[in-house]
């Protein structure tokens, strides 16, 4: 594939609509639509293509959208109703069948599955859109999809209770993908629609290293250690010997800025501070300048700390509330914009 790498992520949010939601009804359509607005700003600032999915289980499974960009998305508010028993495995098989069917076609494309439920698998073998009514047979069905899926696919749930967990296990949902929830209460489940939002911004950034698919999506501390968390733990700042910050006190070209201001012009070692939204190409380097600390990190490790691709990409001053941003300037008169600050490179 030639150009910048393509990402299209599938998220699907696969919801229990069972009668015991019912006093959970409009936080759910709240949540959800949270999490929908979440996934907008972030594949717009990650320059990730991102498709959302949702069904509805209760008695049956309803698929009430399907693979539909995430910046035209309707609120819920008219698709989510309760009522009815829990056809959790018969949600689960048809979400990830169908979805496998969506073409894989120019892109790097990765699907994300949360499934959300209170209570106890209680209704797929009656469930008309269930392949079997054994339940034993469904168990087994959803363990071997699960077993067998390809690596850039990602299936997580998010149970009420340790006994929910157990069944999750039994299901084969990797352990790590299982998530506990209070169900009890609304407050319960805005918890889980951050816990959700965490995992999601885990996978978008882990997407932008080129990891495709995580069977740990909800971990944290030691079972969370993998490529890109050693990547992130090993981050080295420049040391502060090797770089200077100078303050901008006036609109200047960067040259006449750097030489006035009593340093030494080199090209490609003078970074600009981003002033205003603009695209910046792969090949560009770019700094960051952790705020609190006033540390200095370059190289790749800086595009992994914003989330950025190794490819061009549109990138806002506020793309992190921890991080000022600085480009390098391949142009010595680069228009440098009062009340910010030039970093050199020594």
């Amino acid at each position: 594939m030639s150009g910048s790498q393509n990402f299209i992520n599938h998220v699907a949010l696969v919801l229990d609509a069972s009668s015991s939601m019912s006093h959970l009804n409009g936080k759910v359509v709240e949540v959800a639509d949270q999490q929908i607005e979440y996934l907008a700003r972030r594949s717009r600032e990650l320059d990730q293509e991102t498709r959302v999915t949702v069904y509805v289980f209760a008695d049956t499974v309803e698929c009430v959208i399907y693979d539909k960009d995430v910046l035209r998305m309707p609120s819920l508010r008219q698709l989510y109703r309760v009522g009815g028993m829990t056809a959790l495995l018969a949600a689960t098989l048809k979400s990830q069948r169908e979805l496998a069917q969506t073409a894989q076609l120019y892109g790097d494309h990765s699907f994300l599955t949360f499934v959300l439920t209170d209570g106890q698998e209680n209704a797929s073998h009656r469930c008309p859109d269930a392949p079997a009514t054994d339940p034993g047979a469904l168990v087994r069905a959803v363990a071997e999809m699960i077993e067998t899926q390809e690596d850039n696919w990602t299936l997580a749930v998010l149970v009420p209770d340790q006994m929910g967990k157990r069944e999750a296990t039994q299901f084969g949902f990797p352990k790590d993908n299982i998530a506990i929830w209070d169900a009890t209460s609304t407050r319960g489940l805005e918890e889980a629609g951050q816990v959700i939002k965490e995992a999601t911004e885990k996978f978008m950034v882990g997407r932008t290293k080129g990891i495709r698919g995580s069977r740990a999506v909800f971990s944290t501390g030691a079972q969370a250690v993998n490529s890109d968390t050693i990547k992130a733990a090993g981050l080295t700042p420049v040391n502060p010997s090797e770089y200077r910050l100078v303050p901008v006190t006036r609109e200047a070209a960067i040259r006449e800025w750097v030489v006035e201001s009593g340093n030494t012009f080199r090209n490609g070692g003078a970074f600009y501070q981003l002033g205003k939204s603009e695209k910046i190409q792969a090949r560009k380097q770019i700094a960051v300048l952790e705020k609190k600390t006033d540390r200095v990190y370059t190289g790749p490790e800086a595009r992994a700390l914003l989330g950025l691709p190794d490819a061009e990409v549109r990138v806002k001053p506020d793309h992190n509330d921890e991080f000022t941003i600085f480009v390098q300037s391949t142009s010595v008169n680069r228009k440098l914009l009062p009340n910010t600050r030039v970093l050199l490179m020594l």
